[in-house]
């Protein structure tokens, strides 16, 4: 059967090298050293956060409406800042494991005849958590407990991370919810030898959960034969829980070194071969167009443009020529254009290294939230980057208003993301979902946007201010000249939705496995195709708005700024149109809280995609520019 989807609240991947495609998958455990065990040593099993493909809204493992058993020495272990921040919150558990002591005798959690007593109201809350198909997620040695699946076509086994709370099938005339109060727990370990004695690691965990009658718990018959009524029903008032567990050492061919194999199973691997072959063939068609129009056409226009006319020595100018004297003339709102470039510059170079550190390996999956807190860290120290491009791109546009300029840069994106994140961690308080963000993670947010990254805004921009201004490359005159009646399809916003549809899709079919391992649970791994749909989705950006640009200043509009980082930075209306796609088509969100929290995140990738992708386009077009205009003779 196909596997249950599971959902973490959050972001758990952002968006090198062609050359690394094909090695992603052998480089995803660097630097994570094995553990290895003796005979009869204990094996943690620590439990993270209830999750829910339904509702996106992760609850604490030790909730108390949950009414877990919890340990005699409750720990709270430590987590990356990714993983505080998208919903993780993993604690110590009751649960006993001794390494190859088998437990076979309905070993109750907690202690002999341990009784849990669950009030009317909490009864509730578990029957409508059961009902939308929370999962829990444990973790033994850090890997993640999960339950064998196999696909329908191959019959390929394979593991799908999690495991369901309790049963509940609705097509049934009277549906009643089922709590799985007993867990068959099946830990494959690989042994080693040195030279003193045998080692063994752990390689593979694997969770059968049951519901089963509290009789059949109390007579220690348990597991998938017990005889009785079919399960542990919660019924509407008072319930009784007694939660029991078997353990079972099974011995695995398994090497520690790929023990994540069956973890990251990829149920149709060609798929991201045609999101390879589908963006190639888009910049193909884009390169063969910028060919046949741009330099076929282009050098007759530097031939004709550069050639003295009749014996008089006099030519007309027409084309692009025309606006030689103004198409350098400084765009309107200069100031936010130059704070979005700057922006752009630092996500740009976030994600280009981000990618270089994952298609490496040393962001494992292993390590839950690496990925977000490198991007993090990298966002914030890239804010010198920022600085930089935004001071050197508003002195070349001759403006005046430095401070401001710098305070915005640093401030003005930034404060709009944190703003929304700020809003969405209401609802997730109201919701009691562990998603919410602690108030001492968010004033290490704060402290690393003032402490660090404006520090280093103002550092980059000190010496971008500094630098000489970028000479143009042709004289600007005094007095704009006027722009014709332009046709429709020209117009500023219809050529930048033609234009964005492209950059889209080239990366559509890999944004489908991005999407689905956020808000389906999946592990993403597969940073070598990523890479690569990246490096695409760069040359894609740039050809189409060298290529729109240019039909512009054909028709003599010299307003190519704006309208350069509009029609790259248009994808990005895109990629929020084919998130309501796959809100209506995949997701089964049935509250208001989830929809917020989808859409509000859905907007900030939405926004983030098109300040980098339009400041891709407007750099290619700039160089595009200054090349063609320094290239013609003016008098």
């Amino acid at each position: 059967m196909w596997p249950p989807r599971f959902s973490s609240f959050g972001v758990r991947a952002l968006t090198a090298v062609c050359a690394f495609a094909s090695l992603a998958n052998a480089f995803y455990l660097p630097g994570v050293a094995p553990r290895d065990y003796t005979e009869d040593a204990q094996v943690d099993l620590n439990v993270n956060v209830l999750t829910s493909d339904e509702t996106l809204l992760p609850f604490d493992y030790y909730y108390e409406k949950f009414h877990h058993v919890r340990p005699k020495h409750e720990e709270n272990k430590r987590e990356s800042l990714g993983s505080i921040l998208f919903g993780d919150r993993l604690h110590n558990s009751a649960f006993e494991l001794r390494m190859l002591k088998n437990v076979t005798d309905c070993k109750v959690l907690g202690g002999d005849n341990f009784v849990t007593t669950v009030n009317e109201e909490d009864s509730k809350f578990i029957a409508e958590r059961i009902k939308e198909q929370y999962q829990q997620n444990w973790f033994v040695d850090g890997l993640p407990a999960a339950q064998l699946m196999e696909t329908y076509q191959t019959e390929e086994k394979f593991y799908s991370i999690g495991f369901a709370m309790g049963q509940y099938d609705a097509k049934k005339a009277n549906p009643q919810p089922y709590l799985n109060n007993h867990y068959d727990i099946h830990i494959k370990y690989h042994e080693t030898i040195n030279s003193k004695q045998k080692l063994y690691r752990v390689v593979g965990v694997v969770i059968w959960p049951y519901s089963i009658p509290a009789e059949a718990q109390k007579a220690k018959s348990c597991g998938p034969d017990t005889p009785g009524e079919p399960g542990f029903p919660i019924t509407a008032g008072v319930n009784n829980i007694m939660y029991t567990y078997n353990v079972y050492w099974d011995k695995s061919d398994v090497s520690w070194g790929t023990r994540w194999d069956h973890y990251l199973y990829t149920q149709d691997p060609q798929i991201h071969w045609f999101s390879i072959i589908n963006s190639i063939v888009i910049v193909l068609m884009l390169s063969g167009m910028i060919g046949m129009i741009l330099l076929r056409a282009l050098h007759k226009d530097l031939a004709r443009y550069n050639t003295f006319g009749d014996e008089d020595g006099s030519q007309e100018d027409f084309g692009w020529k025309l606006v030689h004297a103004d198409v350098f003339r400084p765009p309107t709102h200069r100031m936010l254009l130059s704070v979005l470039l700057g922006n752009g510059a630092q996500l740009f170079c976030m994600t280009a290294i981000t990618l270089v550190f994952a298609v490496l390996g040393f962001l494992s999956p292993s390590s839950r939230g690496s990925l977000t807190t490198v991007a993090l860290i990298f966002y914030v120290c890239f804010a010198s980057v920022a600085g930089y491009t935004s001071a050197r791109i508003y002195k070349m546009l001759q403006g005046e208003f430095w401070r401001r300029n710098v305070l915005t840069t640093a401030t003005l994106i930034p404060g709009v993301i944190f703003a929304i994140f700020a809003f969405l961690n209401f609802f997730l308080i109201g919701a009691h979902s562990s998603a919410a963000v602690p108030f001492s993670t968010m004033l290490a947010l704060v402290a690393l946007w003032f402490l660090v990254s404006l520090p280093a805004c103002m550092f980059g921009a000190y010496f971008g201010f500094k630098a000489p201004a970028v000479a143009n490359p042709v004289k600007t005159n005094q007095i704009p000249r006027q722009i014709p009646p332009q046709p429709m399809y020209l117009n500023k916003w219809i050529a930048s939705l033609i234009g964005g549809i492209l950059p889209f899709g080239a990366i559509f079919i890999e944004l489908w496995l991005i999407m689905n391992s956020i808000w389906g649970g999946r592990v993403y791994y597969v940073f070598g195709f990523l890479s690569l749909v990246f490096t695409i989705l760069v040359i894609t950006c740039s050809e189409v708005a060298v290529l729109m640009s240019y039909f512009h200043l054909c028709s003599e509009d010299y307003y190519w700024a704006w309208r350069s980082f509009l029609t790259a930075g248009a994808s990005g209306f895109y990629v929020f149109l084919y998130s309501i796609i796959y809100y209506t088509r995949t997701l089964a969100l049935d509250n208001f809280a989830s929809t917020v929290l989808y859409f509000g995140w859905s907007l900030v990738m939405s926004i983030l995609f098109s300040i980098l992708t339009g400041t891709v386009g407007f750099f290619a077009t700039l160089v595009f520019v200054r090349k063609i205009f320094s290239s013609i003779k003016v008098d």
